[in-house]
């Protein structure tokens, strides 16, 4: 008997990828190449070639003209490719006929992201998530997607009418899951609103970190909040948003939150089903923008990232919290371009900004006291004037607040002067009623 072990793990995936672009404003550049190799990796398949195509005149049936897909089909077979990745859109028509006509399983940009998130998904939430965003995406795929859908016979006889089409009868089934998914998604929403109500009525701040897939923002989390969430050097490493505590330096504790990745045409079905969850975002106190300020597409993706959420914020009615940068991977930059981000992040920006690398620890301090200033802009400041019995409402101010000073007077009370945010100068005076401002 043969003692060696036998692998047994299958081969991954061998994928061929084509970038189509139509216009000089949308050849796809060096960054976008890497993008879609990282999706691929992502994807778990071995990418056997990636290159654009200038698509002159479309073809409507197969989107590629005929050069481009005979030349595709060929690499194809001299690869043994099993998936070919077209990175735009397709419509179903030409999905299938691409199918038949290279003879490999093909799939388009929200194909691709959609296969990627299934496999990142953990939680139940992110699997509901990601379970309806699929589902979406399969209903407005079904017209003319399969040759069996053709219309069913309603019985016999000459006269007997034509009875449902499968198409009508799949459609009906995709929309009974898709509205059980989203009663079982509204029971999330609940949730989530339930907990928020928890963090807001115990005071603590709630900062959001957002930004282009691959930013870093997971390596920044675990960076500030000593969390050991999966953090990788490719698009969407995780998916489901994850909440730690955290210490500020003198407002104490406070809510960190890792949000899901943006990325270049975002599919509308997965804005759509992560709403719940993006949601966290956009009912914080705070936004960090997370920056990858070494990518040379970084402006293209912070307007990206700003379109997202601009949707969202139409979408939710609710409105964007102030934000902050924080401009990441500074130690992957050269030593005179770190020093120039570094001296245009303390000039006068729309956002203020700091600059960070998450990976060796640099500029965390910096980018905390940020936070902090970030959240105290607009707060109120107080002098109170506490008597001895006040020892309570005294301990409470230096937990919650920015204490500025505290001198004791001849009468042995204490005068303290403290700064406030909004929201916990309400809760101050609902818990020390008897307190009276100066």
């Amino acid at each position: 008997m043969n003692d060696k072990m036998i692998d047994r793990t299958p081969a991954p995936e061998v994928a061929g990828a084509v970038i189509p672009w139509f216009t000089p404003a949308n050849r796809p550049t060096e960054d976008r190449l890497q993008e879609t190799a990282g999706l691929v990796e992502a994807l778990g398949c071995e990418l056997a070639f990636l290159r654009p195509e200038h698509v002159r005149k479309v073809n409507s049936s197969v989107l590629l003209s005929g050069g481009i897909l005979d030349r595709l089909a060929e690499d194809l077979k001299v690869h043994e490719c099993t998936i070919a990745v077209i990175d735009g859109d397709l419509t179903p028509v030409q999905q299938r006929n691409l199918e038949r006509r290279l003879e490999v399983k093909v799939i388009d940009r929200t194909g691709l992201i959609l296969e990627i998130f299934g496999l990142r998904a953990r939680t139940k939430e992110g699997r509901l998530q990601v379970e309806l965003a699929r589902l979406l995406y399969e209903r407005s795929r079904l017209v003319r997607t399969w040759t069996h859908l053709e219309r069913q016979r309603g019985g016999g006889g000459f006269l007997s009418g034509p009875g449902e089409s499968q198409l009508e009868a799949d459609r009906r089934m995709l929309d009974e899951k898709i509205l059980r998914l989203r009663r079982d998604l509204e029971d999330v929403k609940r949730t989530r609103a339930v907990q928020r109500a928890g963090r807001k009525r115990s005071g603590k701040p709630v900062i959001a970190l957002v930004g282009y897939t691959n930013a870093g923002k997971s390596t920044l989390f675990n960076r500030i909040s000593g969390a050991d969430v999966f953090a990788r050097d490719m698009p969407f490493a995780t998916l489901d948003p994850t909440i730690r505590r955290f210490d500020l330096p003198t407002l104490g504790e406070a809510a960190l939150i890792d949000t899901v990745g943006f990325i270049t045409d975002l599919p509308t079905h997965l804005i759509d089903s992560f709403q719940a969850t993006l949601e966290e975002a956009m009912q914080a106190d705070l936004l960090v923008h997370v920056r990858d300020r070494s990518s040379p597409a970084d402006l293209d993706q912070a307007h990206d990232v700003m379109l997202v959420l601009e949707r969202l914020q139409k979408e939710t009615g609710l409105p964007l919290p102030p934000m902050i940068e924080a401009w990441n991977k500074s130690d992957a930059l050269p030593p005179e371009r770190a020093e120039a981000l570094s001296y245009a992040a303390h000039g006068d920006r729309e956002h203020s900004a700091v600059l960070v690398s998450a990976l060796t620890g640099e500029g965390i301090e910096e980018l905390l006291s940020e936070i902090e200033g970030a959240l105290l802009r607009g707060a109120s400041e107080l002098m109170l004037d506490l008597a001895p019995a006040d020892g309570r409402a005294r301990a409470w101010l230096h937990r919650n607040g920015d204490v500025i000073s505290e001198e004791p007077t001849e009468s042995g009370h204490v005068e303290l002067l403290v700064r406030l945010t909004h929201d916990r100068l309400g809760q101050f005076f609902a818990e020390f009623p008897h307190m009276k401002a100066d």
